[in-house]
């Protein structure tokens, strides 16, 4: 019987291994003609329509043009292929040619894997302020440190772009020196000054979050105290561009806070100040000023310092029967509510001690008893510096090193001179500026390797925080263990409940999402008078809030496309129409239209992909092909032609669809705007702030011309508004998880993606598909995949240039 069972186990899998042969060639032969019917006519030898040509290429072995394929996957997905107009498979065809080709490609993939090979990369200066604040307890603002780093694809940690020069270098060593001299508290400071700046649009008669209950508007300065010594604050209240100061109507008090305790107070505004004005504006605004200068002692360490104007009655000022929303109309008005320019705090005076701060108590893990002590608990302190400085790669001759530096500070001056000297040496290391990955001794060409485990605890603290590896994490790599499996899901799932894992929010997701770019953006305010700079930041507040719930909350990643909730503060609310929200602190609240759920509702999105004075469905439709789709357009042809900024056509305004229909005539545009366009104009309900609107207000009527927000998409689907377009992207979710797969990918890995990445990416969706997308699951994907974990030895041939 046993023999029976045997033979017949024998023949069914020779049976089914051929006949799965037989479907392969069968699917092979049968997709063949589909390409040949629909594509290529376009991409052949002759005519090489993008560069390709597919007439060339076998489907019955992918594997030999991987990454020819890879792109007809990625454009015959969307439906960018065939391109309307032209004759085009139908969608089971489609599906069916789709996943083909992706199991082809895969299997190859399996059989000869390519982890990549990102190149050596220094820490960019957001990593360089995360750095310095883990290892020493220090917050620095890195910008003023460091200059602005080179961005790829998306993002500036990208190995190829973060190049090094000798001005850069000296940049690096000047901040070591720097840091060291603040972290340790060097009584040979001299006095310098920070200035806290306030933007010209930002209202200053409402609170403020973060400020002092009873106050608007102000400016709020996080300041490191480098000794026990005194400190100089002085303001400078805005003035028109006539130099005279605003707000003198009206008597204001203006206070001063250290930590919450009140250390100033002091008026500006009011019957003798507007008389004086009259009489000398420049005397007067001096004169203003000079009762904000004081001098207070101020232990060293960190403080949060406030100056706010004192809140006054809410009655409404009668000279005005609608004022603005926004306080502060343009820099000619002199009238309405006062407004602080800068603010600046010097120092230190007449220094009397280091003090005790954070980071004297995260430096001086011992203190010697006496001279004879010192040298071993230097030792312990600097070893434990160049532990985590160094991502545990510390040898002996590198602690020696260290050594010699503590000793020449040492020699002509205290031990916490020897010991700043020592940490400035670290500072200004390879070891720590760089990401360092140091191939096998003996290891051929092409050759695959794993990533030694404190190498991987490096990826994944700078993937997921941005930053340096805590000690749990060093202990795990120290043993060996970090690579196993289960203690890599331990570990990653640690790591993203850690309140530093908001890096991804405020490092990966402000540059995926072009947050970053809020900044930038300036409005017109003739076309928007109500705008201001908090609206700007309450932007970015609500898109940080609500990508960092999806995280925290572990949710389906679809919900960043989905989700009934946003966070509002009540100048936010406001501009939405969600009633009943007050205050100035963020809240959670249910959305009830379905126009404002997910990323396409967000003001934040819809601004950074709006020009100053109109709204752009180039740029909108191109952001979501790029950001949401993972599908960018071809970049425009030469020479081509603005748009129409001064749109008319026998005597009337024209809409935004009406100029886009008259920039499509030309046929240099028409393909491209064809996949763009579409996109962008379903959005048009909102303007260029995110407002929502039924009209376009660019018509020289009062009513403006109803909005047309509807469009065919380039796969055919037709939509006619927001929401439309929303379930048109969700149609197969894996677009969009792909996309924030490739990203993330991207952003771990510091490296842009090649052919042979593309069955990874689908390998990740596969696996958290099973887990209902869920955030963790992506991060979990990517740190298990095999470019995560491993590299490859240089070879062009294998690997090609990256």
């Amino acid at each position: 019987m046993t023999r029976v069972v045997g033979a017949f186990a024998a023949w069914f899998f020779l049976s089914t291994a051929s006949g799965t042969a037989a479907a392969r060639a069968w699917q092979a032969e049968d997709y063949r003609a589909a390409l040949n019917q629909y594509c290529v006519t376009r991409h052949n030898e002759r005519t090489k329509t993008a560069g390709l040509a597919l007439d060339t290429l076998d489907p019955a072995h992918v594997e030999k043009n991987a990454e020819a394929w890879e792109k007809v996957v990625r454009k015959v997905r969307v439906g960018m292929m065939p391109p309307r107009g032209v004759p085009r498979p139908d969608d089971s065809t489609r599906r069916g040619l789709v996943a083909w080709l992706t199991t082809e490609l895969d299997r190859a993939a399996a059989r000869h894997s390519n982890p990549g090979r990102p190149l050596l990369r220094r820490l960019n200066r957001t990593e360089y302020g995360y750095a310095i604040r883990d290892l020493l307890a220090l917050e620095v603002d890195p910008s003023v440190l460091l200059p602005p780093d080179d961005a790829a694809y998306g993002f500036d940690n990208i190995g190829a772009v973060l190049g090094v020069s000798p001005v850069l270098l000296e940049r690096y060593m000047d901040a070591a020196g720097r840091v060291s001299a603040l972290a340790v508290g060097d009584m040979d400071i001299a006095p310098g000054s920070e200035t806290y700046r306030i933007r010209q649009d930002a209202s200053q008669d409402i609170h403020l979050e973060q400020m002092p209950i009873g106050t608007v508007g102000g400016i709020l300065a996080k300041f490191t105290a480098p000794l026990d010594a005194d400190y100089v604050f002085t303001v400078r209240m805005f003035r028109t561009n006539l130099g005279v100061t605003r707000g003198l109507e009206y008597e204001h008090q203006i206070e001063y806070t250290v930590d919450g305790q009140r250390v100033h107070l002091f008026s500006m505004g009011g019957e003798a100040d507007f008389k004086a004005n009259l009489v000398n504006m420049t005397k007067l605004g001096d004169e203003i000023d000079e009762r904000g200068h004081i001098r207070i002692p101020l232990k060293a360490g960190p403080h949060v310092i406030t100056a706010a104007f004192l809140e006054r009655t809410a009655a409404p000022n009668p000279t005005r029967l609608q004022p603005f929303i926004r306080s502060s109309t343009d820099t000619r008005d002199t009238s309405g509510h006062p407004h602080f320019e800068m603010f600046t705090v010097t120092g230190p005076f007449n220094a009397t001690h280091s003090g005790d701060t954070p980071s004297r108590r995260k430096i001086f893990t011992c203190r010697p008893t006496g001279r004879a002590d010192e040298e071993t608990c230097a030792r312990k302190i600097v070893s434990t510096l160049a532990r985590r400085a160094y991502r545990g790669d510390v040898s002996s001759a590198d602690l020696q090193r260290l050594l010699r530096f503590y000793q020449d500070g040492r020699r002509t001056g205290t031990f916490d001179k020897g010991i700043q000297m020592a940490l400035q040496r670290i500072l200004a290391s390879p070891k720590f500026v760089f990401q360092v990955e140091a191939e096998p001794p003996v290891t051929a060409p092409g050759t695959v390797y794993r990533l030694r485990d404190l190498e991987l605890a490096s990826r994944l603290s700078f993937f997921i925080w941005s930053s340096i590896p805590d000690d749990q994490l060093l202990q795990v790599a120290g043993k060996g263990l970090l690579h196993t499996p289960a203690v890599l899901d331990e570990q990653v799932r640690r790591m993203l409940a850690d309140p530093k894992s908001q890096a991804l929010t405020t490092n990966f997701a402000a540059q995926w999402l072009y947050l970053r770019n809020l900044k930038n953006m300036q409005p017109l305010s003739e076309e928007f008078p109500d705008f201001d700079d908090n609206l700007r930041q309450a932007f970015e507040r609500e898109t940080s809030l609500f990508f960092e719930s999806i995280v925290r909350e572990d949710r389906n990643v679809l919900d960043l496309m989905t989700a009934d909730y946003t966070f509002v503060n009540e100048r936010l609310a406001r501009h939405y129409g969600v009633p009943n929200i007050y205050g100035s602190r963020f809240q959670r609240v249910t959305i009830a239209e379905e126009t404002r759920k997910g990323l396409l509702g967000k003001g934040a999105i819809l601004m950074v992909t709006s020009h100053t004075d109109r709204t752009s469905p180039v740029v909108r439709g191109k952001w979501i092909l790029e950001n949401l789709l993972g599908t960018p357009p071809p970049p425009p042809p030469a020479n081509v032609p603005p748009l129409n900024e001064n749109p008319q056509r026998e005597g009337k305004v024209l809409t935004m669809r009406e100029r886009m229909e008259e920039h499509r005539v030309n046929p240099a545009c028409a393909n491209c705007h064809a996949l763009m366009d579409p996109i962008g104009l379903s959005l048009e309900n909102f303007d260029a702030i995110g407002a929502w609107r039924t009209r376009d207000s660019s018509s020289v009527t009062n009513l403006g011309t109803p909005i047309d927000a509807s469009g065919q998409l380039i796969d055919g689907t037709s939509v006619d508004g927001v929401v439309a377009l929303r379930h048109a992207l969700l149609r197969d979710p894996e677009l969009l998880v792909g996309t924030v797969t490739e990203k993330l990918l991207v952003f771990a890995l510091g490296r842009g993606l090649s052919h042979y990445d593309m069955p990874v990416v689908r390998s990740i969706i596969r696996e958290s598909a099973k887990q209902n997308y869920r955030f963790s699951s992506l991060i979990i994907g990517i740190v298990r995949s095999t470019p995560f974990l491993k590299r490859i030895k240089p070879d062009e041939d294998v690997i090609g240039r990256n």
